[in-house]
C-alpha cells in the first residue's frame, strides 16, 4: 500500500515529484487537451471519454469531479485508485478498481518542493473527487508504433494524517540473544554503544531485532527514517553515526547495501535491530571509506514512507 505506483515512469515521476518536467496545472495550452474529456464516476473506475489521441507536452493534472468528502489537508497521506489509459486509443494499461488495489501519496515536503504543481493538485481536494493526470510519451528511439501519452484518472478515497516518525525505539527488549553477536548498551543518552570483543566472523547476513516492536512492517520497496550506528567487525572502529549528526536518516532501502536491504525487510518500526553484514553483502573486502570488510550496524526504524 505505501509502495510508489510503479506502472509508468511519469506516474511515478508524478507521486515522488522528483525529475523530467514538473507537472503544471495552469498551463492554459495543455489544459486545452482535456477539453474533451468527459469522466462519469462509477460502482468500481469510471467511465472515461476523451478525443483520440490525446497529445501533450507536458505533465498535467486537473480536478475533472469534485467530490463530497473532507479536503484534503496538509501533512496527510492520501489513498488513490486509478486507471490509466494509452492515449492513442483510450485502452486500459492499468486498473486498481478492478484489481482492488489502492496506492497511498503523501503530502510531503519532498513533495511540496520537487512537484508543487502535484501537491497542490491533491491539496484542498475533496475525499471521493476524481483527478486527471497526463503526460506526455517517453522518447524511445526507434519505438513502433510512437509512445504516446498517457491518461490516468485518479480517484481520492481517502485522506488521513501522515504517522510521524518515533523520536527512540518501543517495544519489547530482547532478552536472549544467540552467542557469538557483537554486544549493545546504550550510554546516557541512550546511544547505542557496540562491542565486537569476541563477536564471531559472520557466514550469513545477521538481523537481530534488540528491541522487538509493533509498528508497520518495513518492506524493500520503502523509504526508512531511522536512526544508525556503524562500526568494522575486525576492529569496532565507528565508521558512521546519525547520532552524531543529531538527526535520523531518511532514505531508500533500494538504495542501500544489501546487508541493509535484506536485514531491515520485514521489521516493524520501533524495533532497535543488530545487523551484521558479510563484505560481501557490503562494501566489498575492499570496503568504503573507514567501513572495511565485515560491518556491523545497530538500526532503530523511526518511520516508514
Amino acid at each position: 500500500m505505501r509502495r510508489l505506483i510503479a506502472l509508468l515512469l511519469p506516474l511515478a515521476l508524478f507521486v515522488a515529484g522528483c525529475g523530467g518536467s514538473e507537472p503544471t496545472s495552469t498551463a492554459a495550452g495543455e489544459l486545452a487537451a482535456f477539453d474533451s474529456l468527459k469522466v462519469t464516476p462509477g460502482e468500481q473506475a469510471p467511465a472515461v471519454e476523451f478525443d483520440k489521441p490525446l497529445a501533450v507536452n507536458e505533465q498535467t493534472i486537473k480536478m475533472v469531479h469534485e467530490g463530497d468528502g473532507d479536503r484534503v489537508k496538509e501533512g496527510q497521506t492520501v489513498e488513490i485508485g486509478y486507471v490509466a489509459l494509452d492515449g492513442r486509443d483510450g485502452k486500459v494499461l492499468k486498473d486498481t478498481f478492478k484489481d482492488g488495489a489502492t496506492e497511498e501519496v503523501e503530502l510531503s515536503e519532498d513533495l511540496k518542493t520537487n512537484g508543487a504543481a502535484v501537491y497542490n493538485g491533491f491539496l484542498g481536494a475533496k475525499v471521493g473527487s476524481y483527478l486527471a493526470f497526463a503526460a506526455p510519451p517517453q522518447q524511445q528511439a526507434g519505438a513502433t508504433p510512437a509512445p504516446a501519452s498517457t491518461l490516468l484518472v485518479i480517484k481520492v478515497l481517502s485522506a488521513k494524517d501522515t504517522p510521524q516518525p518515533l523520536s527512540k525505539p518501543e517495544g519489547e527488549a530482547v532478552t536472549e540473544l544467540p552467542e557469538g553477536l557483537p554486544t549493545v548498551t546504550e550510554d546516557d543518552k541512550g546511544v547505542p554503544q557496540i562491542d565486537v570483543k569476541g563477536a564471531a566472523k559472520p557466514t550469513e547476513l545477521v538481523s537481530q531485532d534488540l528491541i522487538k516492536g509493533s509498528g508497520d512492517t518495513v518492506e524493500e520497496t520503502d523509504s526508512v527514517v531511522a536512526n544508525y550506528v556503524g562500526v568494522n567487525l575486525s576492529d569496532g572502529v565507528k565508521f558512521d553515526s546519525s547520532f552524531d549528526r543529531g538527526e535520523p536518516a531518511t532514505f531508500s532501502l533500494q538504495g542501500v547495501i544489501q546487508g541493509w536491504t535484506k536485514g531491515l525487510a520485514g521489521k516493524k518500526v520501533g524495533s532497535r535491530v543488530l545487523l551484521v553484514i558479510p563484505a560481501d553483502q557490503a562494501y566489498g573486502k575492499e570496503g568504503k571509506g573507514k567501513a572495511k570488510g565485515d560491518l556491523v550496524f545497530v538500526v532503530d526504524i523511526l518511520g516508514v514512507k
